[in-house]
């Protein structure tokens, strides 16, 4: 198995989405598909925990999600308002990152000091090949690994503030989740311009953008999400009409400043749910629309359940 994620080829019909939204890793929302609420369950519960609920019934989803929204209720006065949600979503997210950075710690904190050096992470990573070099000449990983070792030098360094070349807690969360943070978000644009602009001319294309998201594989017709990207890009992305986009207008692109995630999936949840309209949800709201917010195939809280209001 190769130590870092392979490249994957985008089918046909699938849309990748590159939009890095400020406190999420969920990106921007996808149309639902016959009645599914999947992305409302990941923002609700985070994706992690979105899988467990998979195993429950009607009756215990419910049970669990009224134990949620007395939690979300952080005033006790009966009401989920948006602004409780929205501290909610940004609380889930949050605790998702910690959580990820806290399962892989011990796999690269290797002389247990609490802090993670370079040559710690490098020596995880990419060690085989590093003292195997003739069988990395043979590997299919070879120009993977050439691309992804100074890549990931990179990126650790820019991480790293003081200089040390030893990254804290801290330090390795902004390392393998930059999204997140404000010194990073150049590495971000950074890479993602490395990933699209294939001609290498430090700029992206239309054509170049769309061969992102979607494979022409099968010489058919572009489907109508293809043809509305390809107006979006000359509308909205290629903001100077050059025909392309340059690493500002990337920025604008994955890391807009005008959109709050969290806020946005508030309001839609208290939109659809909101039966009166007093902009504000009630239990008895939440849980006659439960399907929207953890559903038959929703989210597992159970594991949050056990733990202490402060881990939240």
């Amino acid at each position: 198995m190769a130590l870092w994620p392979s490249p994957s080829r985008a089918k046909p019909t699938v849309r990748k989405e590159r939009v890095l939204r400020p406190d999420s890793e969920l990106g921007a929302r996808a149309p639902e598909d016959n009645g599914s609420f999947q992305y409302d369950h990941e923002a609700f519960l985070g994706r992690e925990e979105a899988r467990g609920f998979d195993q429950l019934t009607p009756e215990e989803s419910r049970a669990r999600l009224g134990k949620i929204i007395d939690r979300i209720d952080s005033d006790q006065d009966g009401f989920i308002t948006t602004e409780e949600l929205k501290v909610w979503i940004k609380r889930v997210q949050k605790r998702y990152i910690y959580d990820n950075v806290a399962k892989v710690w011990k796999d690269y904190d290797r002389d247990k000091d609490g802090k993670i050096s370079w040559e710690e992470y490098k020596q995880a990573t990419y060690g085989y090949f590093l003292g195997n070099p003739e069988e990395l000449q043979d590997s299919p990983d070879h120009l993977t690994f050439k691309k992804m070792l100074p890549r990931d030098e990179r990126r650790f360094k820019a991480a790293d503030l003081d200089g040390d070349l030893t990254a804290t807690r801290e330090e390795f969360t902004a390392f393998l989740h930059p999204e997140e943070f404000e010194h990073m978000k150049e590495i971000v644009v950074l890479e993602t311009l490395e990933d699209i602009d294939k001609n290498g001319d430090g700029f992206v294309d239309q054509d170049e953008y769309i061969a992102d998201m979607f494979s022409h594989e099968d010489g058919g017709p572009e489907p109508d999400w293809v043809l509305s990207e390809r107006e979006q890009f000359g509308d909205f992305r290629d903001l100077n009409k050059d025909g392309k986009l340059d690493r500002d207008e990337i920025r604008h692109w994955i890391l807009p400043q005008d959109y709050d995630h969290a806020q946005a999936e508030a309001r839609h949840l208290v939109y659809e749910s909101d039966k009166n309209k007093d902009e504000k949800l009630t239990k008895e709201e939440i849980l006659d629309n439960w399907s929207m917010f953890v559903g038959s195939q929703a989210t597992s809280y159970g594991e949050d359940l056990t733990k202490s209001h402060d881990e939240l």
